[in-house]
């Protein structure tokens, strides 16, 4: 069974994903009574507000809560959680050294998912602790795919993941909101840019999702001499490409000053 302490919009996000696999077996910890009946009602799975009840009861137990309240829980469910037992963190600042200094087992994946999970079109990075048994390590990353894309990587390059893939989706909003306001200044009316900056987001992902480079996408709207060019060398000009990296740095030291073991 498959346990879930917390059910806020990532383990629910989850929740969706793993039902769509075909797996209902699920037992979720959530203390609101309202947030514990629509889980229920919504999806059809079993809630309690005892962690240690779905502690002791789930193999694989997903721990959905804020970075901040994570050594209380984990004070609270320690006792029940053996050395057979599965422990996943979606708690992106915390350590796998964190985990394993205050549980018994040794099983501990660290992860690190985005926000599109929330319409299963995430992407989640995965760490596993280095006495994951490797026969294992297929189950966890089965149960994530099902709310997107998944790569596997070494611990010290979880903070990098998380500045790229974890903020990359405000970044992106900013630059899109950078777009329609461009629009509007063009002359569009609000609801006309928006849609136009939107929809452009959306096909070129899916264009690129067909294996097309960036760099040959751009050369085929790029026609030479055309207004495309003309746009481009102001990106250019202005450094975007280094303005970028200082923003993805930022937030990379973020992530490492707010790492905790």
């Amino acid at each position: 069974m498959i346990g879930f302490i917390g059910g806020g919009k990532m383990a629910e996000a989850l929740i969706k994903g793993i039902i769509a696999q075909g797996n209902r077996n699920i037992f979720v910890s959530e203390i609101v009574a309202d947030r514990q009946h629509y889980l229920e009602t919504t999806y059809g799975i079993k809630t309690t507000a005892s962690n240690k009840n779905v502690a002791a009861t789930c193999s694989t137990l997903i721990l959905a809560v804020k970075p901040q309240d994570m050594a209380t829980v984990l004070d609270e469910i320690a006792q029940t959680i053996t050395a057979d037992k599965t422990v996943v963190s979606i708690a992106a600042a915390l350590t796998l050294e964190f985990f394993q200094q205050r549980l018994k087992t040794q099983k501990i994946v660290r992860v690190m998912p985005n926000t599109p999970v929330l319409v299963q079109e995430g992407m989640t990075a995965l760490a596993f602790s280095d006495d994951y048994p490797d026969h294992d390590k297929a189950i966890i990353q089965k149960l994530f795919t099902s709310v997107g894309h998944v790569v596997v990587l070494p611990e010290e390059q979880m903070n990098a993941i998380a500045a790229l893939s974890g903020s990359g989706p405000a970044f992106i909003t900013l630059f899109v909101e950078a777009l329609i306001a461009a629009g509007v200044h063009m002359g569009l009316a609000d609801e006309q840019a928006t849609q136009a900056a939107i929809q452009t987001v959306i096909g070129t992902a899916a264009l690129l999702r067909t294996g097309m480079t960036p760099g040959q996408l751009r050369m085929m709207v790029a026609s030479p001499n055309g207004t495309t060019v003309e746009g481009l060398k102001v990106f250019d000009e202005q450094g975007l490409q280094k303005l970028v990296n200082a923003a993805l740095q930022a937030s990379l030291k973020r992530a490492d000053e707010l790492g905790c073991k």
